[in-house]
């Protein structure tokens, strides 16, 4: 079976190459939990090539003396190469991860190739400071590349996620080493090849497959010549970059995990807030750390916002991943779909299942049978405090709660080790006011779902991460500071 599947290699100073030591591993289809690609299993010794080849890149100049704008040139180049791709890179996300076919060409790759033409403009405009400070004196702040950046991704939006940091990591000058998350390293695969082709120089841009603890993920953490880790990922592994990364100071950014509120008030437009909840919850099958994953709805209309809610989501068309009607696609893993499953349980437990909760590969046919395919399910009847409500599941699962007044509605929102993001829906604007102000999280939408502007912080509160990213947060994480001070004779 092997010779039939997919060979995905590391990137390595500009050319695709095996492991030092020839191992590999399986990456899976979820949607037919057969293999579909054999992939080159990395560690310590091959993250040491990659750091190796990218602090000589670096160090070189060849990159990193190029102007900003000239890189950004770059950027654009890479932009356009993905969307020349964006079939091809389309089917192989959704091969690899699960997810609707429509979600990965509308979604994670457009929004791929937007990531390196926004910062392509946002880059080279972006300027350096300059202060006078006596007649005969100048002070000047300017940002330098750290040097070796090393960049760990998730499964979930494995292209999309993996370009909002490449990309401005490479404007301003950095040499990058990337580990893919081990279910989906397809599209990162084929990413190389598009850096080859937009002429990036050889060493620019590496990447190593594998997987985390005592793997190539924990390794790149500890290698001297790395300057920064940013981490996509769960809190838990967060928290072991940080403690990995300690004796050698790095620079860390994290996003991490999320259990996002959704909060709709009795005078919400619920024809715009209800179908925003569902696909809140469901899209990328709950997979997305913004997702709104906690839904709470004031008493008044709560009856009928369930009864919608339960309605639109027994709608969902779960099924297979590259037909273009399909709404929601299969679970990333037979191990993820087991822990969603879990909670499942869970929460039958400690509240009421309405509908959804069970595996469906097999009434999808004889293709799908052993895909890791799950009806959405909706929750009511969970006390705040519960397990289902308080852990990040990470899979279709939504919970109701019901709600008195603002005060209830803050702390219910409140109450999470998490904050990432929340949705707020009501035509009151004091309250809207009010509410965005008290609710933690990082980011908070009002009336509205996954709005984002390129230019904004990206990132959370609390157990949700470390940092910032998006526009000016993202070149200076990717940079070091440096006053220079003029005095004039």
């Amino acid at each position: 079976m092997s010779s039939a599947l997919t060979k995905i290699e590391h990137f390595i100073d500009g050319e695709y190459t095996q492991s030092v030591g020839a191992a590999t591993f399986e990456s899976i289809n979820p949607s037919t939990g057969e293999p579909h690609a054999l992939v080159a299993s990395g560690d310590a010794a091959d993250i040491d090539r990659a750091v190796t080849a990218a602090r000589r890149a670096f160090e070189k100049g060849d990159w990193s003396s190029l102007s900003v704008a000239e890189r950004c040139q770059y950027l654009k180049r890479i932009g356009d190469l993905i969307m020349e791709r964006r079939r091809e890179l389309a089917v192989a996300e959704s091969t690899d991860n699960g997810k609707p076919i429509s979600e990965s060409f509308d979604g994670d790759i457009l929004r791929s190739a937007s990531n390196f033409h926004f910062f392509s403009q946002f880059a080279a405009s972006h300027a350096d400071e300059a202060y006078s400070g006596a007649v005969d004196e100048r002070h000047v702040a300017i940002r330098e590349p750290l040097g070796v950046c090393g960049l760990i991704t998730p499964w979930n939006l494995p292209l999309y996620l993996a370009t909002w940091k490449i990309a401005p990591a490479l404007a301003m000058g950095n040499t990058i080493v990337l580990k893919p998350a081990e279910w989906t390293p397809y599209t990162a695969y084929l990413f190389a090849d598009i850096t080859r082709a937009a002429g990036l120089p050889p060493g620019v841009f590496n990447i190593v497959n594998g997987f985390g603890a005592k793997s190539a993920g924990e390794a790149l953490t500890l290698h001297p010549d790395v300057r920064s880790i940013s981490f996509t990922g769960e809190t838990s592994t967060g928290k072991a970059i940080m403690r990995a990364s300690a004796d050698t100071l790095k620079k860390l950014s994290f996003e991490l995990g999320g259990k996002g509120a959704n909060i709709i008030f009795d005078d919400a437009n619920l024809d715009e807030a209800i179908p925003t909840a569902v696909r809140a919850a469901f899209r990328n099958q709950g997979q997305i750390c913004l997702a709104g994953s906690r839904l709470f709805v004031h008493q008044k209309v709560y009856d009928q916002v369930v009864e919608r809610l339960v309605q639109r989501v027994k709608a969902i068309k779960v099924g297979d991943p590259l037909d273009a009607s399909t709404q929601m696609g299969a679970l990333v893993s037979r191990e993820h779909l087991e822990k969603v499953l879990s909670y499942i349980e869970i929460g039958k437990k400690e509240g009421q299942l309405l509908t959804g909760g069970e595996p469906i590969g097999a009434q999808l046919g004889e293709k799908f049978k052993n895909g890791y395919f799950l009806s959405p399910s909706v929750f009511a009847g969970l006390k705040s405090n519960s397990r289902f409500l308080q852990e990040e599941i990470f899979g279709p699962t939504l919970p109701v709660v019901a709600f008195q007044d603002e005060e209830e509605a803050i702390a219910l929102a409140n109450n999470s080790p998490y904050g990432l993001s929340a949705s707020i829906w009501s035509q009151d604007i004091d309250r809207l006011h009010r509410l965005s102000s008290r609710v933690k999280a990082g980011m908070i939408w009002i009336n509205t779902w996954f709005l984002r502007d390129l230019r904004t912080p990206f990132g959370g509160q609390k157990s949700s991460g470390i940092g910032r990213e998006g526009g000016r947060y993202s070149l200076e994480f990717f940079s070091e500071a440096k006053c220079i001070s003029y005095k004039y004779r």
